[in-house]
């Protein structure tokens, strides 16, 4: 009698501890967040943000009206500091076409909250206004910073 209650019982407490492996359709739930350990320094934001410098209508962003946005638009938002590095960006079009353009990736180091957020958000607002850009595309990632 003990073999036939200690089997199942044994069974059930091995396959307690199965999951179904997550798929690449599967996400994160939307309250689970990425926490960093530093070593030294402190947890912040690193945002980096990538501008299209090609006009829809033609021509480019000149280094003028790259450097009115940044001294008028991104500046006065984070006095703090900033990076700006050339760039040359590649995807693949809706037309199925691979599209080439010189590019700015502006990196920002900045708190993780919502006002910091929101201003990163306003720039990409004004620059794809300003210059008809279809996007901006923004890459967060929490970094350990020590000055």
């Amino acid at each position: 009698m003990f073999r036939s209650v200690a089997l199942p019982a044994l069974l059930a407490l091995l396959l307690a501890g199965c999951q179904t492996p997550v798929t690449s359709h599967q996400q994160i739930p939307p309250n689970t967040a990425p926490v960093a350990v530093c070593g030294s320094g402190d947890v912040m934001m690193q945002t980096t943000l990538w501008f299209g410098m090609n006009k829809p209508k033609g021509g480019t962003v000149s280094n003028l009206e790259w450097q009115q946005f940044v001294d008028n638009d991104v500046t006065p938002r984070f006095k703090d500091g900033l990076s700006v590095y050339d760039a040359k960006g590649q995807w693949l079009g809706d037309n199925g076409k691979l599209a080439r353009e010189n590019s700015k990736a502006l990196m920002l180091i900045h708190n993780a909250d919502r006002s910091s957020s929101d201003s990163i958000n306003g720039l990409r607002e004004v620059y794809k206004k300003r210059f008809e850009q279809e996007s901006v595309m923004r890459v967060d990632s929490l970094v350990c910073v020590a000055f």
